[in-house]
């Protein structure tokens, strides 16, 4: 649980000091130079999330329940997905409405992927990584559109085609990892996936047993 706290602070903190130290930040951009800073970032960023992946790992050997979650919050984690997915997808997608409407739709998917897996996992540590995201990308998103407002950043207005793109990648993505990468990078498959059917049983032939001598016919 430690790696994965650990980790949490790091990912979570080098992605945080617009929130929380922006003058901070700013000052020291300016002292050592954005490629350098965006080079720390990415760095700290990288470490944290491996301590998060190797974290996570390990109290899954040992895990602490809290909740059994019923089965109806998978099937409602996956379309949740498919929402976080797109919304991914919109922030690579220029002119799309999600973006236009939005403004930070990386963040906003971040918060609907932390939902889906907070209500379908129960145990410590799901609450502890999908909630610390969560309560992140809600503050994020928060203070991202209050500086959007206050500097006027406006976004220009999606196109059908950009649209129908967006959709289109995001969803392929969403069931790519549905179906193949999740269960073979997280170890879960998020989808009931079909079982193989049982070889039929062989069964030993009859021994065959002789047919006994006719007896005579009395005369």
């Amino acid at each position: 649980m430690t790696l994965l706290i650990a980790g949490l602070i790091l990912f979570l903190g080098a992605h945080s000091t617009r929130l929380f130290a922006d003058d901070w930040r700013t000052r020291t951009m300016v002292r050592i130079g954005e490629k350098p800073w965006k080079g720390l970032v990415t760095v700290i960023s990288i470490i944290g999330f491996v301590l998060i992946v190797v974290g996570y790992g390990n109290t899954r050997l040992d895990p602490v329940v809290l909740w059994v979650p019923p089965v109806w919050t998978r099937h409602l984690a996956i379309l949740i997905n498919l929402v976080a997915f797109i919304s991914i997808t919109a922030a690579y997608v220029p002119r799309n409405s999600i973006k236009s409407k939005f403004g930070h739709p990386m963040v906003a998917g971040v918060k609907a992927w932390s939902i889906a897996h907070l209500i379908s996992n129960g145990n410590l540590a799901d609450v502890i990584l999908f909630g610390a995201f969560l309560a992140w990308s809600i503050v994020d998103f928060r203070n991202s559109r209050r500086r959007d407002r206050a500097n006027g950043t406006t976004y220009p207005a999606g196109t059908t085609g950009r649209n129908a793109l967006t959709v289109v990648i995001g969803t392929v993505a969403w069931a790519v990892f549905m179906v193949y990468l999740h269960v073979r990078l997280i170890g879960v498959a998020p989808l009931p996936m079909p079982s193989a059917p049982a070889p039929a049983a062989i069964s030993a032939p009859a021994a065959e047993v002789p047919a006994p001598a006719d007896a005579e016919t009395p005369r």
